[in-house]
């Protein structure tokens, strides 16, 4: 029996996710910080009332996990970390909230690096981990302007799951940088050209297909590799 974890798994891209994966008998679960219904239905596993941006919190939930696993059958494994939660907000020249700013590298840039490291342990040879991340983190693919923090969060993150996929590459475990394209969520008001269905498929797809000889690029859900 395999393991993958998922962040942000109560609903949207990561319950789709969560609801993938058990389809092909994985062991699901999920970490978020308001548990549903549908993922108390699909998930092996849920730990809730976690908050990413906190050390304690994920200290918490690596110290579950770890406990949970040796005492499983699969072993003190992850094969498959999904770095999913995250938050989007918008922020503009004329309506400017540095809070917001801030918020958005927290929730999105750094809690999915301080999650895989308190995870490593758990990483073996083989592991994949999944950092969903965003074009509008693309610097050179912006064409709009405005969206600061949701800009930057997501740039940084491409930074830091790029330096991981270096790091991680010696322990034989790949990292991908993975856009789930525009994906009608509450996020983003249920707005979108794809269900989150249909990105879950596409993202499970490039999960499928990372390796250590495509360790760290940064790709679109459908395949399309995109640029930096």
């Amino acid at each position: 029996m395999k393991n993958v974890v998922i962040t942000g798994a109560n609903r949207g891209i990561g319950l789709e996710l969560a609801k993938h994966y058990r389809e092909l008998d994985y062991t699901v679960i999920g970490i978020c910080r308001e548990t549903s219904e549908e993922l108390d239905e699909v998930a092996d596993m849920v730990i809730s009332d976690i908050d990413v941006r906190s050390e304690d919190s994920i200290a918490m939930v690596a110290e579950v996990l770890a406990s949970t696993l040796i005492s499983s059958d699969s072993g003190q494994k992850i094969d498959i970390l999904i770095n999913n939660a995250g938050v989007f907000m918008n922020e503009t020249l004329e309506d400017m909230n540095f809070d917001s700013i801030q918020t958005q590298l927290e929730i999105n840039a750094i809690a999915p690096l301080r999650v895989t490291h308190a995870f490593q342990s758990m990483l073996w040879e083989g592991s994949k981990v999944a950092m969903i991340t965003s074009r509008m983190g693309s610097v050179s693919d912006n064409g709009s302007g405005a969206y600061y923090g949701y800009r930057a969060s997501k740039a940084a993150l491409n930074a830091l799951g790029k330096s991981l996929a270096i790091d991680l590459k010696p322990k034989g475990i790949a990292v991908a940088l993975l856009h789930p394209g525009f994906v009608q969520t509450r996020m983003v008001g249920f707005n979108g050209d794809i269900t989150p269905v249909q990105a879950a498929a596409g993202l499970a797809q490039r999960i499928e297909e990372l390796n250590l000889d495509n360790t760290g690029s940064f790709w679109h859900s459908n395949g399309e590799l995109l640029p930096w």
